[in-house]
């Protein structure tokens, strides 16, 4: 039995004169159209806090000496590349946290407490070709995640990035440690008023792996390779994330044993007798092709992937073992420096099994994004901790430092990037509630 609209809405027994119902179903459909974009409560967050942020932070969290820096409105940029062109430019503002105002820099990346002699290197912002990248809005980006969690997988790395993101949210609130162990590579943080959870998960080749001697050739660890084994430290917890961020690259310049089906397959620079040197290039795409897979087999996994691609280093001057440094004071133009060598064979590496991911996904339903921040990051020579990551007299392994970045510093532009792609999401997510409310309307 067909029920006509007029009567679902106000019963079967509710009559109206022809030109009354017309006039009342052109007005509700309006008030209909008027009213989805203004909230998504699936969501979580009114979409005004896309178009702008207060020009005042929370007078009561505003840490002693840090400048602020106005918000401006976003420009309409749907075609622009955020991550792939542009300069670093001035930004006298900067920075927005110190290591005075927040708790969670890692000592190797506290440079100013280690007494790094200039602070120009925190004093800049990357500017897309075309439009601009706003700078960091904590209250936006806590709004946006406000219900959900996010983890970051990989090595120091992706814990520099995390660390990098609490001190950036630190001008609004600070976390509480929620962690279920007492392993700091299994860090756990809430956001009580917010109902957000970060975690890192440490798993330094993303895929199992085992370290076999600490006295290879080059004293860094010879480490035994399981190219087709899932981690399960983090691919068994990942589930529950709403956003997942994996990284890796800089432990696969290690020597290394590659295993697949539990037989010797090759090698990276092991110097070992008959075992073939596949080079890490070969371990690096069966790692990340590995991972991927790990990802898309999880039954009940939701979540959005994000790969962060790889960070160049820039030790100059010898390798990081034979005196290399990284002494520069400003970042290079585009035009000073190109992506090339190791650095571009990696990052192709990732483009090339992401997409093949992605596409496995997207059968499943998974979405999967590109933080894309290896042509910004290779220009940051100058953002390294180099000897500002411990005392003189301390004896370390990476005594110049120019792998991780000191905080504040160029790695929370990392973050930047993540806040436009988690307003994008909830852009594309507003569309496919217009589409899907639209389609509902024409089938009625």
């Amino acid at each position: 039995m067909k029920l006509h609209f007029m009567e679902f809405l106000f019963g079967k027994n509710y009559t109206l004169h022809k030109t009354s119902k017309i006039v009342l179903l052109i007005t509700f459909n309006l008030t209909v159209l008027a009213t989805i974009p203004l909230f998504y409560p699936s969501l979580g967050y009114p979409i005004f806090l896309l178009r702008n942020y207060s020009q005042s932070s929370p007078s009561n969290d505003m840490k002693d000496g840090i400048q602020e820096e106005p918000i401006n409105h976003i420009p309409k940029r749907e075609n622009c590349d955020i991550f792939t062109s542009g300069e670093w430019v001035p930004n006298p503002g900067a920075p927005y946290y110190t290591n005075t105002t927040c708790w969670a820099i890692h000592e190797h990346q506290n440079c100013m407490k280690y007494g790094r002699p200039d602070t120009d290197f925190i004093k800049w912002r990357w500017k897309p070709d075309g439009c601009e990248l706003p700078i960091f809005n904590p209250a936006q980006f806590l709004e946006i995640v406000r219900g959900k969690s996010m983890a970051f997988v990989g090595d120091s790395l992706a814990r520099n990035q995390m660390q990098s993101l609490i001190c950036l949210l630190s001008r609004v609130v600070y976390p509480v440690d929620a962690s279920y162990t007492t392993d700091e590579n299994f860090k756990r943080w809430s956001y009580t008023n917010y109902n957000f959870t970060l975690a890192t998960f440490w798993t330094p080749h993303l895929i199992t792996s085992k370290e076999a001697d600490a006295n290879d050739p080059t004293h860094t660890g010879l480490f035994n390779l399981y190219l087709d084994e899932f981690n399960q430290d983090w691919t068994n917890q990942i589930e529950e994330f709403n956003y997942v961020i994996i990284s890796e690259g800089h432990w696969l310049f290690r020597p290394t044993i590659f295993y697949e089906n539990h037989k010797i397959v090759g090698c990276n620079y092991c110097l070992l007798d008959n075992v073939t040197d596949l080079t890490m290039f070969y371990g690096y795409r069966k790692a990340f092709r590995t991972a991927f897979r790990a990802i898309n087999s999880l039954e009940n996994y939701k979540g959005v992937t994000f790969l962060r691609t790889f960070a160049p280093k820039h030790f100059e001057n010898g390798k990081w073992n034979e005196g290399g440094n990284c002494l520069r004071t400003r970042p290079f133009r585009s035009n000073e420096t190109t992506l090339n060598g190791t650095n571009l064979e990696l990052y192709m590496v990732q483009l090339e099994e992401f997409k093949v991911a992605e596409r496995e996904g997207k059968k499943k339903g998974l979405k999967f994004r590109l933080l894309d921040i290896t042509p910004a990051t290779i220009l940051r020579p100058d953002g390294h901790p180099s000897r500002y990551g411990h005392w003189p007299q301390e004896n370390v392994t990476l005594y110049n430092d120019c792998v991780h970045w000191c905080l504040p510093g160029p790695i929370d532009t990392w973050n930047y990037f993540l806040l436009e792609m988690l307003k994008k999401e909830g852009v594309r997510l507003a569309d496919e509630k217009i589409h899907s409310s639209n389609d509902r309307k024409q089938r009625i």
